[in-house]
């Protein structure tokens, strides 16, 4: 099984549009920080008339160089990846100039409901005013002149998240679910990791080996990183139970022992992602806890011995 080598190499050009392939230009907005790296990804795709791909957060240079990209052609589709804050909120001033459509699998939504008393930590991340013109589901097809794109469903990272292929052609669009640079979020109640896992089977099935994400470089060889990328999570779940054995009881004991090499600034994220292992070993009946799964719970492993 191949490592999971992570390709940080990437020049975001912020403010002109890149070719990445035939009929496919990149615009990345300057929204550069340690969940977006150097920014988020826009897709334009076609030739005479075109589709955007998640035009990105609500910021008016960008919008400008979205513009420019498109370059007077007629815009037929705009689709949404997912509805956090960094890909969707520019769709709907983006469709008041063109005059498109705006797609995607749904609104924003938690993966799950919540609990009595909780509180959902990523409420402000989450772009609650997109409401698609038209719902895509799963295998759904969307055409354009000369460019057919399929929406795949990959829940996990959002429960709305969709992957788009492009048909023809050896390229899939992966959002946030497949990265080169970095892992995706999974964050309770916004994210599934039994959904997220799920998810990566299904582009496991598929035939892509290009994908174009959200954040970052293209990523070649797709399906040996999804692959490394299904043993990393397989292996950070087993490394947590191994943790609760060990009488870490709480997650931010946890998040302590595990990732105490990484940036502070990311422990709170971190803390959200053993959540959803944690939530995945609940259902398992690997663990318990004192109550809901929760940040602040108390957790025990239900059986001794090493994974």
């Amino acid at each position: 099984m191949a490592d999971l080598a992570f390709h940080t190499e990437f020049e975001p050009a912020h403010g002109r549009a890149v070719g990445v392939g035939d009929g496919i230009l990149r615009v990345t907005a300057a929204n550069a920080g340690p969940f977006t790296f150097h920014g988020t990804n826009s897709y334009v795709v076609g030739g005479r008339s075109v589709a955007v791909i998640d035009p990105g957060p609500d910021d008016a240079d960008h919008l400008a160089a979205l513009v420019a990209a498109i370059g007077g052609r007629p815009v037929s589709h705009i689709l949404v990846t997912h509805t956090h804050i960094d890909h969707s909120p520019l769709a709907r001033r983006l469709a008041r100039i063109t005059g498109a459509p705006l797609l995607g699998e749904g609104p924003h939504r938690a993966a799950r409901d919540l609990h009595l008393g909780e509180i959902n930590p990523l409420d402000a991340s989450g772009d609650r005013d997109f409401e698609p013109d038209q719902a895509l589901a799963h295998g759904e097809v969307v055409a354009g002149d000369g460019w057919a794109l399929e929406a795949v469903h990959t829940p996990g990272h959002a429960a709305n998240h969709m992957c788009f292929a492009l048909a023809g052609r050896d390229i899939l669009f992966s959002g946030d679910h497949v990265m080169a640079w970095s892992t995706s979020i999974v964050a309770p109640p916004d994210g599934s990791m039994a959904d997220y896992m799920a998810s990566l089977e299904t582009l496991l099935a598929r035939a892509e080996t290009t994908y174009l994400p959200g954040h970052g470089g293209r990523l070649d060889n797709a399906r040996d990183f999804v692959r490394a990328l299904r043993t990393h999570r397989r292996m950070r779940e087993a490394a947590i139970l191994g943790r609760i054995r060990a009488g870490d009881r709480t997650i931010a004991r946890v998040v302590a022992s595990i990732y105490r090499d990484t940036d502070p600034r990311l422990h709170g994220a971190a803390a959200l992602s053993v959540l959803a292992h944690v939530e995945e070993l609940l259902a398992a009946g690997r663990i318990a806890s004192d109550g809901p799964p929760s940040l602040d719970a108390s957790y025990e492993a239900t059986e001794p011995g090493a994974e």
